[in-house]
């Protein structure tokens, strides 16, 4: 056999050793995820609240509480978090969204949510249904629509 032949063996035996390792990894990390949803449903509580504000902040910045912060996994710490700042009763809270929710989230508006700890798990309006935002096109469709007007 040729120095290439054993080169390529070698190659293709270390991918399908990390495609082995990729999917045992992957598996345990979605048990894992499954287990934290079903302990977020069971202590998943309807709260309704008036939000103040909402961003998409780091974690140092987002005015959580230090012992949040330190529990919190280190790659974590740099990536931004969507941030609400709402009002919930008398007090006013800093409450994490999930990322499915955060966008149908009004801003000065009261509205009925279900929360898991500091954690926004899903949204109802009170007063209606919520206005789901206009998704953004993708640059392809925006100029494949340019260029049907310009055809006009």
């Amino acid at each position: 056999m040729s120095t290439v032949t054993i080169v390529l063996l070698v190659i293709l035996v270390i991918l399908i050793g990390v495609l082995i390792a990729l999917y045992f990894f992957g598996k345990k990390a979605q048990k894992k995820q499954e287990e934290q949803q079903a302990q977020i449903e069971a202590t998943k509580q309807t709260v309704s609240m008036l939000v103040i504000d909402k961003k998409r902040l780091p974690l140092k910045n987002s005015g959580l509480p230090q012992m949040v912060i330190d529990q919190t996994p280190k790659l974590m710490r740099r990536s931004k978090l969507p941030i609400v700042k709402a009002k919930v009763g008398p007090k006013i809270s800093i409450l994490i969204a999930d990322e499915k929710v955060f966008d149908l989230i009004p801003v000065k508006k009261e509205i009925k949510a279900e929360v898991s700890g500091l954690y926004i798990v899903g949204v109802r309006g009170i007063r209606g249904p919520l206005e789901t935002p206009q998704k953004k096109q993708s640059f392809f469709k925006r100029i494949f629509k340019k260029n049907k007007k310009d055809k006009k």
